[in-house]
């Protein structure tokens, strides 16, 4: 992946501000487990709307898996969410949530340099600065973190894992479910952004921090997958994205113009990009609300 800043660069999304709107009671106490039921009509919608976009792009039902968690209503719909697969550059969103379990003065006291580069390894999937924070870490440390937070577990088909330093070095551990080095589910990457909207990630104070380095306004984004479906909407975007050979794969939180939803896609295939952006496009379309009549 490209470890270098894109800046100005046309047609993307506006950054959020870090910020996020304001909770319903239920959603404060909502908890997405195994257990959590999807929403029939949301349901089929997503199934249809992934089964649309495979054939469209000629995948099959093993290259992709969704999930779409509205916060404004809590409805829920994933398909395949719990089977585990190589994730590419999107667990660095482990690497960051563990530094600030290993560092929590950091969530009042964040200096303008460490916020700039763990901005620059969310937005842009800086290579060489997630390879310096997860060496600092420990690879053993920060999956220790992860599985705190049950984020992983080999028991329920795996989870978020980061068993090697991007780019660099021979010290690698497989992942019990999949083998693979760098890897997620559906389900445990919709409960990481839940967890951070409800400020149970390490703190209040650490989520509302974390939250503003994946807006990072003074980063652009990289005008791809969700960035690019939702491109001239009035959305504001908090997303980390991965792709490596085949393998393309984006996450998000999306606000703005009463939207508050929670979108997640992995894919296997050449048209993965594709099939990103035109899966942010038509979630958008079933969860904006309406525009305002005359």
């Amino acid at each position: 992946m490209l470890g270098l800043a894109l800046a100005g660069l046309a047609g993307a999304a506006p950054a959020d501000n870090g910020g996020k709107p304001t909770m319903p009671p239920t959603l404060e106490s909502y908890t997405l487990g195994l257990d959590s039921p999807t929403d029939p009509g949301l349901q089929a919608k997503i199934e249809a709307l992934d089964a649309r976009l495979r054939a469209k792009h000629g995948m099959t039902a093993e290259q992709t898996s969704v999930g779409v968690l509205d916060l404004n209503t809590l409805r829920l719909a994933m398909v395949r969410p719990d089977r585990i697969d190589y994730a590419a550059s999107v667990p660095k969103i482990a690497i960051l949530l563990a530094w600030f379990q290993r560092h929590p003065e950091a969530a009042t006291s964040l200096d303008p340099v460490t916020r700039h580069e763990l901005g620059l390894m969310i937005k842009v999937s800086d290579n060489a600065l997630a390879a310096k924070y997860s060496q600092l870490l420990g690879l053993k440390s920060i999956q220790q973190v992860l599985e705190s937070y049950g984020l992983y577990d080999a028991a329920h088909g795996g989870g978020l894992w980061v068993g090697k330093h991007y780019g660099k070095g021979t010290e690698r551990y497989g992942d019990p479910v999949g083998g693979h080095s760098h890897a997620a589910t559906i389900r445990q990457l919709l409960r990481y952004y839940l967890l951070l909207e409800q400020d149970r990630l390490v703190s209040p104070a650490a989520s509302a921090t974390m939250r503003e380095i994946f807006a990072s306004p003074d980063i652009a984004h990289i005008p791809d997958k969700f960035v690019q479906g939702l491109a001239g909407r009035d959305a504001q975007v908090r997303r980390k994205a991965g792709w490596w050979e085949d393998w393309f794969l984006d996450t998000a939180v999306v606000t703005g113009g009463g939207r508050h939803y929670i979108l997640a896609a992995m894919t296997h295939h050449p048209q993965g990009d594709a099939y990103l952006a035109g899966f942010a496009t038509a979630v958008d379309d079933l969860l904006a609300p309406a525009a305002p009549g005359p």
